[in-house]
C-alpha cells in the first residue's frame, strides 16, 4: 500500500478523531480513534519514532535525552518541508474497510528492519477481530503524530496533546497549519 495522503479531523458529534489514509491506487482507509485510544496510541508512536530515528544511519545517541532531542530536531526539519497545504482528496475509488470508519480498539506497533513502523489496528468484537495492517516510513509517522496532536488539541479534551518533556528550548514551535499531510 503506497500511502498518498493522511488526514486527521475531529468529529464533534462522535467525539472522536477520524484518521483517513488514501493510497496512490485510489483506496481510502478510514479509522475512528476514540479519546482513550488516541491517548494510548500517541505515546507509543512517540516512543517508536525515537527508536526509528535512533536506528537511522548516522544517528548515534548514547542516552535517551539525546535520542529524544535528535528526534525532535528531525521532526522539526520534517515539519518545515512537509506539504500540509494540499487539500485531502476525498473521492476514493475503493473503500476496502467499508463505508463506515473502522473503530480501533487495539493497536500493535512493531519496528521493522527496513526502518519503518508496522501498525496493526484491530477492532475486537464478539467472535471476530478484524484488523488492518499499515507500514509507515519515518516521515509518515512524523506526519501522523503531528496531525493527531493537532486534532487532540482542537478536540478540547482537556489533554496536553503535545509532549514538551524532551523538547529542546531552542527548537522553534511549529505552527499547526492544516490537517492533511501529502506524502
Amino acid at each position: 500500500m503506497n500511502i498518498h495522503q493522511l488526514s486527521v479531523s475531529y468529529d464533534e458529534r462522535q467525539d472522536r478523531l477520524l484518521l483517513r489514509l488514501n493510497t496512490q491506487a485510489g483506496q481510502e482507509f478510514r479509522f475512528w480513534l476514540t479519546r482513550r485510544m488516541a491517548t494510548r496510541l500517541l505515546p507509543a508512536m512517540d516512543q517508536s519514532i525515537v527508536r526509528l530515528e535512533a536506528s537511522q544511519p548516522g544517528m548515534a545517541a548514547a542516552d535517551a535525552p539525546t535520542q529524544h532531542m535528535l528526534t525532535e530536531l528531525k521532526r522539526n526539519a520534517f515539519l518545515q518541508t512537509a506539504d500540509f497545504s494540499t487539500p485531502y482528496s476525498a473521492e476514493p475509488q475503493q473503500l476496502p474497510l467499508g463505508d463506515e470508519p473502522f473503530l480501533i480498539t487495539d493497536a500493535h506497533l512493531t519496528l521493522q528492519a527496513n526502518g519503518s513502523l508496522q501498525i496493526i489496528f484491530q477492532k475486537k468484537m464478539a467472535g471476530a477481530t478484524p484488523s488492518c495492517q499499515l507500514t509507515l516510513q519515518v516521515t509518515l509517522v512524523h506526519g501522523m503524530i503531528h496531525l493527531i496532536r493537532q486534532c487532540m488539541a482542537n478536540a478540547d479534551w482537556g489533554l496536553v496533546a503535545q509532549s514538551t518533556e524532551h523538547r529542546s528550548e531552542d527548537a522553534p514551535e511549529t505552527p499547526l497549519k492544516a490537517q492533511v499531510y501529502k506524502h
